[in-house]
């Protein structure tokens, strides 16, 4: 993975994140790492529902009046905040700043999550790794300056933030010995 293309603002915590984010599915699907869609899977299935309800909602109240379709029009609302709730449970309980998740050829299953605090420039990540069987977990936690993989200009360079996944990280060590030390 070489430099990317796009050019981010250095002084935007948001990008930043969101950019190396970004990087980490794309260098461990490389390694042959497995992704779980399951998270993704759940958050568009309960927000495409709750679009789904409004659309059916709206085109009874067109179709029909308000006047007869009011007792479905409150189902209906009831529903949908219901199924927004839900989403938004979803994503503060079950994603909680999840950005990967995936399972490596040797069996390990690695759950990636990341975050910064406001107005720091830290990227915190944070690797909870179970090994093929196991019930327990073994977490690694991770805190670097976004400078070690933007350069000045503001754009990815991959190898450096490739570099810390494949020291910290074992089962990524062993798939991408390159970016060991």
């Amino acid at each position: 993975m070489a430099n990317s293309q796009e050019k981010i603002a250095l002084y935007n915590l948001a990008d930043l994140k969101h950019t190396s984010d970004d990087a980490i599915p794309n260098y461990l699907n490389s390694l042959r790492f497995k992704q779980s869609h399951k998270l993704t899977d759940v958050r568009l299935a309960l927000g495409y529902s709750a679009f789904a309800v409004a659309a059916a909602c709206f085109l009874w109240d067109y179709h029909y009046g308000f006047q007869s379709t009011k007792y479905l029009t409150a189902a209906a609302v009831a529903i949908y905040t219901l199924l927004n709730g839900a989403l938004t449970l979803w994503i503060w309980l079950a994603e909680h700043g999840t950005v990967y998740v995936g399972t490596a050829p040797s069996g390990e299953t690695l759950r990636i999550t990341t975050s910064t605090r406001k107005n720091v420039p830290q990227y915190d990540i944070e690797i909870e790794i179970r090994a093929k069987g196991a019930t327990k977990a073994h977490t690694i936690k991770i805190s670097r300056s976004f400078t070690g993989w933007f350069d000045a200009a503001g754009h990815l360079v991959a190898a450096p933030l490739q570099s810390v996944f494949a020291t910290a990280v074992p089962c990524i060590g062993l798939l991408d010995p390159k970016r060991r030390p």
